[in-house]
C-alpha cells in the first residue's frame, strides 16, 4: 500500500482578482495530498487512537460510519497499513450492492456489520465484536484523542501568518483540534455540512483544552449531509478550473463555496489572511454520475 506522504502537503496561495479586489488573502492547506485513501484530516484524527490501541495490545479496531464514510475506508486502510484487523459498524440495513466505499473497505480487510438506524443512533456494538482484543473508535474519530491529532494539522503550515482559519465540520473533531492549536487572536470558523446540527457547539466545547471562542455557520449545507444541487456542482467545477484544486460535494466543496460567499458578503475584514483546511475525502465523488465533475 502507498505510504503516507506528509511531505506533499502544501499551502497554496490562491490567485484570484475577486480576492484581490476585497483585499483578502486566501490560502488552502492541501491535506488532500497526503494519501489517496487516508487523505485530509482522516489520519490526523486516527493516529493517537491507533497509537493507544497498539500500546494496549489491541489487535482489532472497530468504528462507525455510513455507506460513503471517508472515516470508514480510511480506518480500514490505516489498519491494514499497521497490521491491525478492522471492523466497520455501518448505518442502515445491508444493501444488495455495496457502495464503492464499502467495497474498498472490504478489500482492505474490514469486516462489515450493518445496524438498523435505531440501534446505530444508540451506537450499539454487536456482541460478536466486543472482546478483549477490540479497540473502539467513535464515529468520525470524535473524542479527545481525535481532537489531539487534529491539533497537529497546523504544524504543516506557518499558522501565525493567518488571521482566520476555516474548515468544514462533520463531528466537530477537527474543528476542536484547530481551535486548540490556534492563537487567541485568530478566528476559527467552521462550516457545518449537516442540516440543523445545532448540537455541534456543545460537542466542540467538550473537546477544547481551554476557553476559546469560535464561529459556526449552519447555512451552507445545501440541504443536508451529502446533499447537493447544480449550483454547488457548478461551483466545484469552476473552483477547479480557476485554482486546480479538486474538492468534493460533501465537505470541501461546501467549504470553498462558503468562504467565497462570506468574502462577497464582507464577513471577513479587509486585510484578512484566510487559511482554508482541505480535509480530503474526494472518494465520495464516485457516487456522482460520471462526467458531472470535470476532474
Amino acid at each position: 500500500m502507498e505510504e503516507l506522504a506528509f511531505q506533499n502537503i502544501t499551502t497554496d496561495l490562491l490567485t484570484d482578482p475577486f480576492f484581490e479586489e476585497k483585499n483578502i488573502e486566501v490560502s488552502v492547506l492541501r491535506l488532500d495530498k497526503i494519501h489517496p485513501v487516508i487523505s485530509g484530516n482522516k489520519w490526523f484524527k486516527l493516529k493517537f487512537y491507533l497509537e493507544e490501541a497498539v500500546q494496549k495490545n489491541k489487535r482489532t479496531i472497530a468504528t462507525f460510519g455510513g455507506a460513503w464514510s471517508n472515516h470508514i475506508v480510511a480506518t480500514a486502510a490505516a489498519c491494514k497499513m499497521n497490521g491491525l484487523k478492522s471492523v466497520g459498524i455501518i448505518r442502515g440495513e445491508e444493501p444488495q450492492e455495496l457502495s464503492q466505499t464499502l467495497k474498498d473497505a472490504k478489500e482492505y480487510g474490514m469486516e462489515l456489520f450493518f445496524l438498523n438506524r435505531r440501534d446505530y443512533k444508540k451506537k450499539k456494538v454487536p456482541d460478536t465484536i466486543l472482546n478483549e482484543e477490540c479497540y473502539l473508535i467513535p464515529e468520525g474519530g470524535y473524542g479527545k484523542k481525535g481532537a489531539e491529532g487534529a491539533s497537529t494539522i497546523l504544524n504543516y503550515c506557518n499558522k501565525d501568518h493567518f488571521t482566520h482559519i476555516c474548515c468544514a465540520i462533520g463531528t466537530g473533531t477537527m474543528m476542536a483540534g484547530l481551535v486548540n492549536a490556534s492563537s487567541e487572536d485568530q478566528e476559527v470558523t467552521g462550516i457545518s455540512v449537516l442540516k440543523n446540527n445545532f448540537e455541534l457547539e456543545e460537542k466542540i466545547h467538550s473537546l477544547l483544552n481551554r476557553d476559546s471562542r469560535f464561529c459556526l455557520d449552519h447555512t451552507y449545507h445545501f440541504g443536508g449531509y451529502a446533499k447537493y444541487n447544480q449550483e454547488l456542482i457548478r461551483f466545484i467545477n469552476e473552483w477547479y478550473h480557476l485554482h486546480h484544486i479538486p474538492s468534493d460535494f460533501v465537505y470541501s466543496g461546501k467549504l470553498f463555496f462558503a468562504v467565497r460567499d462570506l468574502i462577497a458578503n464582507e464577513y471577513f475584514p479587509s486585510g484578512s489572511k484566510i487559511l482554508i483546511i482541505h480535509c480530503g475525502g474526494l472518494q465520495g465523488n464516485r457516487s456522482l454520475a460520471k462526467g458531472l465533475l470535470i476532474f
